[in-house]
């Protein structure tokens, strides 16, 4: 099931939707409040569509992107950071690949390095990966769906796999040379916060030690500019002292001309 908060803003909104055309054996349901509730409210949601994981989008402050990755009822769930989010809308790249098919999935080879990088592949595959003989789903691959690690993060892209159809340039089966991937959208990257053991909530196994919240960097960034407007003002008070401790001596010739 894949679903979002309320009040967020139209580039989450279009990414979510860009994510239920990439995905054939998706729900999509009503938005959801974003409140301390949300995971007994979404629990219940997911249990009467009959799903057995979720994508929750939520925006806080319209301007910040959490996504809720959670296997339903029993978990684990993860909570990610969304950053550098652009749709396809905006990309407008050349690729294409028909809606409905099912993806292939590749992961880089540092998803092996740790335990919660080999507990995020297992969950994405579940998630991502197109149940075989859904209803909704083509019985071919045409589009790879990439997942890679660096600097903690990770990033997601979208491939077209484009083969020849010229009558001289047809490739014999298993023949990789003159593939090609031709990128489609959107992409995104996932700073992972905290890996819980419950859906939504529970017991903490992991916690992003690198992380920094949105509010964090937003404050630093005031500090710096009180900083600048702290500086003019001190400069200004140094003037002044400077100008009571040394005083200009009283000119000779200032009245030479009022007469």
């Amino acid at each position: 099931m894949v679903t979002c908060s309320r009040r967020i803003n139209y580039r989450y909104r279009h990414l979510m939707l860009n994510m239920v055309s990439l995905l054939p054996h998706c729900k999509k349901d009503n938005k959801v409040e974003s409140r301390s509730s949300k995971g007994a409210t979404l629990n219940e949601l997911i249990e009467l569509r009959g799903c057995s994981s979720a994508l929750f989008f939520e925006c806080r402050k319209h301007q910040d992107l959490y996504l809720w990755m959670a296997r339903c009822p029993n978990g684990p769930s993860v909570k990610f950071l969304v950053n550098a989010v652009h749709t396809m809308e905006e990309l407008k790249l050349t690729g294409n690949h028909l809606k409905g098919s099912r993806p292939l999935l590749t992961f880089s080879s540092n998803f092996e390095k740790d335990a919660h990088w080999k507990l995020l592949k297992e969950m994405i595959i579940q998630i991502f990966g197109t149940p075989k003989e859904h209803r909704k789903s083509k019985p071919y691959h045409d589009h790879v769906f990439v997942f890679s690690i660096a600097d903690d993060h990770i990033w997601f892209r979208n491939y077209q796999i484009s083969v020849p159809h010229n009558e001289s340039d047809k490739m014999v089966r298993g023949g990789l040379d003159k593939m090609t991937l031709v990128e489609v959208g959107p992409r995104f990257c996932l700073n992972p916060i905290k890996i819980f053991a419950g859906s939504f909530g529970g017991p903490t196994l992991y916690e992003n030690p690198f992380y920094v919240s949105p509010n964090q960097i937003r404050a630093l960034e005031k500090r710096q500019k009180a900083g600048k407007y702290a500086k003019k003002v001190k400069a200004k008070t140094r003037r002044k002292m400077h100008e009571l401790s040394n005083p200009l001596e009283p000119d000779e010739f200032a009245d030479m001309w009022r007469e």
